[in-house]
């Protein structure tokens, strides 16, 4: 039952429907007792052949008075708790994916997309039937069952009713040890159930991988050991669930022999009449229901509460991305300074950076290059704060970016990754993500800055033309300029390209290039990138390697430095100059 304590801040928020919904089962629990003594009375007077015809009028009347009683009290209470349940799930729906938004990168890193997904759906499923399906069966086990054992008391007799209840004991043992097996099993089912859920958001996202490496038989293969492993987990589950059902057989059994016997003999010493016997009878046939509804009650609770402790587990989880209280409001710009003395990701054994320091003033292009690896996409990381954890200084305006809120720093900040993320929408809302109210002078004055205007123009469908999941309709070059396109219709103070330029070719990286140099005269830029014309004509390049800056200058002064710098260009000219030969 803890699981009713821990869900006691949305039931006290829906006191009043869970009241009256609650008054309208304890009523139907009620009405339910009219019809077996109705026709025990019945009985009786056959019996006695006191029966005519306005008698079993007004008797038959009373049970259609009974039934229409029954239906407007059973409406009255699904309505209230199942809409209760409802809003439960909306509201944890609402509360796990605003904690989502809220999380930072560690968190994504901990938990897999499969498990967090398995999380959204099955588990705040499970949470809600507590609401729902757990206030229903618990009315119809304790209350219905126990206004049942009353009328059993008060309408035939105690004596009778304390012998037919005798074996009820054991059924609140059995409850109460399969119940505690029946939490730990469905916790270990919901986590199979997380893992098969990522193996199949993973197996789908890369199937065009699986396909290419011809592992679609080992994949298979994969998936149907987990699948397996998540029927051996559930079957453990199904097992200790019908455990129940015959157990409460068993005990109401027992109960009907019970009352036979000893009803038989009340019957012999004219303790009760026949009449109230069958009455009797029908009370223990009502008794059925709430006793299985205590077993799909421990079931429900089982369930709801092992799975409210794994969403909890997530919302326990706190971002290491922290805004002050004072915040800075306003968007950030000017200068960009950075002084780093070292950095190291959590779960890493050695240092991403060290003693990393620049600054870029307003208007100016940053180059940053370096082999794979080199530490070029950690450092523009902690530009947008996926991480705080490390030593030194990054301000911008002569502010630390720690002291801006992260709307005010993110929303200067236009971002183009390395690994380009379209949504499963049109170009154009694609295009308009940041904000969906802008023209669309203005997304295609984004889309020609960044080359992509003819390409998309030369869609049947234009700027209506649906990407698919994330991006699947379209060639890397294009997911990477509808990329660009998203970051500079922003207009924002500091744009960064990540490598975003990779899958374009020289002549529409030369053309991206000399539009950003036009259009962002007063702002910033930082350029990371491996092909080394991108950053030529930027005011400063720096070499980054193993985390340290190793070079650093113009063009012209690095390919004096006769360093990697001038290897590295050396060879991309020749490169070059090879593929231009063969075409």
């Amino acid at each position: 039952m803890s699981i009713f304590k821990k869900l006691g801040w949305f039931f006290k928020q829906e006191k009043k429907n869970y009241i009256i919904g609650v008054t309208a089962l304890i009523a139907v629990a009620i009405v339910q007792l009219v019809p077996p003594k109705v026709i025990g009375i019945i009985i009786d007077e056959i019996a006695e052949e006191n029966i005519d015809f306005q008698t079993i009028l007004f008797w038959v009347s009373s049970l259609l008075g009974a039934a229409v009683a029954q239906y407007l009290f059973r409406f009255i209470w699904r309505t209230h708790i199942w809409g209760g349940a409802a809003r439960l799930e909306k509201s944890l729906r609402r509360q796990l994916f605003d904690h989502f938004t809220k999380m930072d990168h560690i968190f994504y890193q901990k938990y897999r997309t499969g498990d967090l997904m398995a999380h959204a759906t099955n588990d705040l499923n499970a949470i809600q039937n507590v609401a729902g399906a757990g206030i229903l069966t618990f009315a119809d086990s304790f209350i219905t069952g126990g206004m049942t054992v009353l009328a059993m008391i008060i309408f035939i007799d105690w004596r009778l009713t304390l012998v037919a209840l005798i074996p009820l004991p054991l059924l609140a043992l059995t409850s109460r040890i399969l119940g505690s097996k029946l939490h730990d099993a469905f916790r270990d089912s919901q986590a199979a159930f997380s893992t098969i859920n990522d193996k199949a958001q993973e197996s789908i996202t890369g199937m065009k991988v699986i396909k290419t490496f011809g592992q679609e038989k080992e994949d298979l293969a994969d998936f149907s050991e987990k699948i397996d492993q998540s029927i051996l987990k559930n079957r453990r589950v199904n097992f200790l669930d019908a455990l129940f059902d015959p157990f409460i057989t068993i005990i109401i059994g027992l109960s009907y022999v019970l009352t036979i016997i000893v009803g038989g003999n009340f019957i012999m010493s004219n303790v009760i009449t026949i009449g109230q016997l069958v009455s009797f009878i029908s009370y223990i046939g009502m008794l059925v229901w709430p006793m299985f509804a205590i077993g799909r009650l421990f079931n429900v609770l089982e369930r709801g509460n092992a799975s409210y402790d794994r969403v909890n587990e997530l919302l326990r989880e706190k971002t290491h991305i922290i805004e002050r209280s004072n915040a800075i409001t306003t968007p950030a710009k000017g200068e960009l300074s950075v002084a780093i003395e070292e950095f190291s990701y959590p779960d890493g054994e050695g240092k991403a950076l060290e003693n990393i320091d620049f600054s870029i003033q307003e208007g100016d292009v940053l180059g940053i290059v370096g082999k794979t690896g080199a530490g070029k996409t950690t450092l523009l990381k902690l530009l947008m704060r996926e991480y705080d954890d490390y030593q030194g200084m990054i301000q911008f305006d002569h502010h630390s970016i720690k002291d801006y809120s992260l709307d005010a720093l993110l929303q200067s900040i236009g971002y183009v990754p390395q690994d380009h993320f379209l949504f499963s929408m049109t170009i154009r809302d694609n295009i308009r993500f940041a904000d969906p109210t802008f023209p669309q002078e203005k997304i295609e004055e984004a889309a020609e800055l960044a080359e992509i205007h003819q390409d998309i123009e030369g869609f049947p469908e234009g700027y209506d033309t649906m990407v698919g999941e994330r991006g699947v309709s379209l060639s890397g070059g294009q997911k990477q300029r509808i990329s660009i396109a998203r970051a500079l219709i922003v207009e924002p103070e500091l744009l960064i390209l990540d490598d975003a330029l990779s899958a374009v070719d020289a002549k529409t990286e030369e053309a991206i290039l000399h539009n950003l140099k036009s259009c962002r005269q007063e702002k910033t830029t930082i350029i990371s990138a491996h092909r080394l014309s991108s950053v030529m004509h930027a005011k400063e390049i720096l070499v980054i390697d193993e985390g340290r800056i190793t070079e650093r200058g113009t063009h012209e002064e690095l390919l004096a430095l006769n360093g990697w710098y001038k290897r590295m260009w050396d060879k991309q000219q020749l490169e070059a100059k090879i593929e231009g030969s063969d075409a």
